[in-house]
């Protein structure tokens, strides 16, 4: 009997002892690998400038999948049929992948915006036909501030995929606007009076240097196009300014700004 214990010991021992040290072992190699791989990779996205949120989701997915495969890999060393078990994950993952379709596509246009980075926070932009400031870049949304001081959420998938003009990313903006006098007044003084209204704006930037010219002769007024150029922070500040002054130094040059003029007809008889 006792030898008939020690050799089912042994048996059990030979049967079960060595795939469970296997497993022990390829557990604690398995999980000290993969912590040097995430080391090694956080690094990489830190020199890279990866945005935080996308470095914490892209390490946290990494490390997810790499000990599932170690999972998988212990299982196999202790007997464990893994084919099934990676067919119940597929389909799985397929069910799950159907259910978050949306979801999945505005989390592809969120890691997509946060490698490419066409904006950044703090950043004024036009997209899907919204103007705002961008406040947050998430993984599935984006959070514009309007200049109403609204909130705008757009979906990162349709942001990804449509246009996007970024007012920031040059550092200065050129301010645009049309200012008409009457065909009466003098185009030279017209634009000497233009130009002191830019010039005089501290707010304005001298390089570029601010234009005024002949843009049309209307029906009723010869119009100017005035260009004065400024920071992004400024543009708002140098396009009411400017609007404000002109009208101003329009008035105290005693230079006439159309307005619409009815003629009223009395036929006798």
């Amino acid at each position: 009997m006792e030898n008939l214990s020690l050799e089912t010991i042994l048996g059990y021992v030979e049967s079960y002892g060595l795939p469970v040290i296997k497993a022990i072992l390829i557990w604690i190699i398995g999980s000290w690998i993969i912590g040097k791989v995430m080391k090694q990779v956080s690094k990489i996205m830190s020199k890279r400038d990866y945005e935080p949120s996308l470095q914490k989701f892209l390490s946290n997915l990494l490390s997810w999948l790499l000990k599932i495969l170690l999972i998988v890999t212990i299982l196999g060393t202790l007997g464990v049929q893994t084919t099934s078990f990676a067919a119940i994950l597929a389909s799985a993952g397929l069910a799950i992948g159907m259910a978050l379709q949306g979801s999945l596509a505005n989390f592809a246009g969120g890691v997509l915006i946060m490698i490419f980075k066409p904006f950044k926070i703090g950043d004024l932009i036009s997209a899907q036909g919204e103007t705002g400031v961008v406040k947050e870049i998430e993984i599935f949304t984006t959070k514009l501030n309007s200049p109403e001081n609204r909130e705008i959420i757009i979906p990162n998938g349709i942001l990804s995929n449509g246009n996007i003009t970024n007012f920031s990313s040059e550092g200065k903006l050129r301010v645009d606007l049309t200012i008409g006098v009457g065909y009466d007044e003098d185009i030279k003084k017209t634009k000497e009076v233009l130009m002191k209204v830019l010039t005089d704006n501290p707010k304005v930037l001298q390089e570029p240097a601010p234009t005024v010219a002949v843009s049309e002769l209307a029906d009723s007024s010869v119009n100017f196009a005035v260009r004065p150029w400024s920071t992004t922070a400024n543009y708002w500040d140098v396009y009411f300014e400017t609007l404000e002054n002109v009208k101003i130094a329009l008035d105290e040059a005693g230079i006439e700004i159309p307005y619409p003029h009815s003629v009223e007809i009395h036929k006798e008889g």
